[in-house]
């Protein structure tokens, strides 16, 4: 067994979320999931199949997103792994339609920042065994800091 760091940077305006599902059919269903979630969503998807040709399916309605969609999850090489790029948009809007798809079986991460995928080679394949997404925490918010959060979920229109 060979354990390996797989670090994964995402360029500013896009998003990441990675996961595992369990069928070649995840592709066309997480499509459609985004497609339908929010008017104009912009996004690619990519599949690490597990069996048979092994390939990376892919799809999505912006070709940049899908690009890197398509290379995250070539980089990755997980079997059952999945690679959502979101450009212009947040997780925060489709996160949990897409975990309702059903041969989603989990979400490693939703993430804008760089994240290392935590991966073991074994002699069948490829494991992902977890992420380190962002920095470590560099202490405990003040008062300030609250009202700095406060304000800014609220400049950006998610609270009232």
């Amino acid at each position: 067994m060979d354990l390996k760091e797989i670090q994964i940077e995402v360029p500013e305006g896009f998003q990441l979320i990675l996961g595992q599902s369990h069928f070649i059919k995840t592709v066309e269903d997480i499509f459609e999931t985004l497609a339908t979630s929010m008017p104009g969503i912009k996004f690619g998807v990519a599949f690490c199949e597990a069996s048979g040709k092994a390939l990376v399916r892919f799809d999505g309605n912006d070709q940049i997103a899908t690009e890197l969609a398509k290379s995250v999850a070539s980089k990755i090489g997980a079997g059952h792994a999945f690679v959502v790029i979101l450009n212009g948009s947040f997780p925060l809007n489709v996160l949990n339609r897409i975990k309702d798809v059903e041969e989603v079986a989990s979400v490693y991460c939703a993430t804008a920042n760089s994240v290392s995928v935590i991966a073991l080679d074994t002699a069948s394949g490829r494991a992902i065994l977890g992420v380190a997404d962002g920095i470590r925490s560099k202490g405990v918010e003040a008062e300030s800091d609250k009202t700095d959060r406060h304000d800014f979920l609220r400049k950006i229109g998610y609270k009232k």
